[in-house]
């Protein structure tokens, strides 16, 4: 056995239900996932701007920001898409212990890389979100010009036109972006959050 054997893991001296008590609200994972376009980081920062109106501690995790850092040198290979999604699961795991809300934007395409997510997290801390828009419509939004060059090949294994999207099973919320507004979007998340008692106020 090499040095493994001698990483332990430490427990905090704050717990994450005192964090949670002096926050006045509970933490979770909010798990934006679907197609490149589908409107996840634009939700995922307006959820954020509103839970910092109320005095939330939130942060959101963005796919392209990860990449320039923690995930830098990954590719988009299903086993790095897979490493990707596992590594942002273990962060997102990190800032919930510290008792704050975390919205993620990934399009993390695969089911069982998104349940593997999920079994870090007690019962009712891993939302996931599926927002929801005909991949016609995100090829016409193309804010980075992505779907173009997946159509002329220039991008390999792209996500909706040379490599799958699985869609979620049984997500907490479906949001179809291409029927409501940002501002509608949230207050139907806005919503499940009370509802589930996340949100006191």
């Amino acid at each position: 056995m090499g040095e493994e054997q001698y990483i332990l893991w430490h427990q905090s001296t704050i717990t994450k239900q005192a964090r949670q008590q002096r926050n006045q609200h509970k933490s979770c994972v909010v798990w934006f996932t679907g197609l490149s376009g589908s409107g996840k980081s634009s939700l995922a920062n307006a959820l954020d701007k509103e839970l910092f109106s109320l005095g939330v501690q939130s942060y959101v995790l963005d796919g392209d920001n990860i990449r320039h850092g923690l995930n830098a040198g990954l590719g988009f290979s299903k086993e790095d898409r897979k490493e990707n999604i596992r590594r942002i699961g273990e962060v997102s795991k990190l800032f919930v212990d510290s008792g704050q809300i975390v919205c993620t934007a990934f399009i993390s395409p695969f089911i069982e890389d998104r349940e593997q997510v999920r079994t870090l997290f007690p019962d009712g801390e891993f939302i996931e979100v599926y927002v929801k828009c005909p991949i016609s419509i995100c090829e016409n939004r193309d804010p980075k010009g992505l779907y173009k060059k997946a159509r002329s090949g220039e991008i390999m294994e792209f996500t909706g036109i040379s490599s799958p999207y699985e869609e979620p099973i049984h997500p907490e919320l479906v949001i179809e972006t291409d029927k409501l507004t940002i501002s509608q979007s949230v207050d139907t998340i806005i919503t499940y959050l009370r509802e589930k008692e996340i949100l006191m106020k």
